[in-house]
């Protein structure tokens, strides 16, 4: 079974735990808080994953990171068993599984937008609204500055791509002109 499909498995189950619980949210942002601190820290990386010690004294290790966390005790549980499974490594992965479910349970959708400059927080949030009344859901916008853009935007919905830029536009003429509309 690849690699993917095993993190989804477990971020599935999590999420099936926090739903059960109500604190689906929470437990999102621990998993991703963990997750974030182990891709960090290369030495922990090799610490916790390195067959050379054994796996109590990994889990160990484990123990005594999350001692000093506020992990609730469901995390610190799935994150042992990560471990004893030996797929403490996909942690990113099963973090990032996790908040695509979290944002299709709670009716979000994730927006990437690509701009020439960075946007004032008005122009921001007008663009934000009008993307939720364009899709009727919640929408989480990861707004990047790409300098290679004249002018323009670009947005990145799931499979939909609006490219409002003004090379696209300039194309978009050209093409016009060689149908002779």
């Amino acid at each position: 079974m690849t690699r993917s499909k095993v993190s989804k498995r477990y971020a599935k189950a999590l999420l099936s735990l926090g739903m059960e619980d109500g604190r689906y949210q929470e437990y999102g942002k621990e998993l991703r808080a963990f997750a974030d601190f182990y891709a960090s820290y290369g030495e922990l990386n090799q610490a916790i994953t390195n067959p050379a010690f054994t796996l109590e004294d990994r889990k160990e290790i484990l123990k005594a990171l999350l001692a000093r966390s506020a992990a609730s005790e469901t995390i610190r549980n799935f994150l042992n068993l990560l471990l004893d499974k030996g797929r403490i490594s996909a942690v990113g992965e099963i973090s990032a599984f996790y908040e695509q479910l979290t944002d299709e349970v709670s009716n979000i959708l994730r927006a990437e937008v690509v701009v020439p400059r960075p946007l004032t927080g008005e122009v921001e949030s007008k663009l934000g609204r009008a993307l939720e009344q364009m899709t009727s859901k919640k929408v989480r916008m990861n707004v990047r500055q790409d300098k290679s853009i004249l002018g323009g935007i670009i947005v990145k919905i799931g499979d939909l791509v609006v490219d409002g830029t003004v090379k696209a536009q300039v194309q978009g003429i050209k093409e016009s002109l060689k149908r002779g509309v």
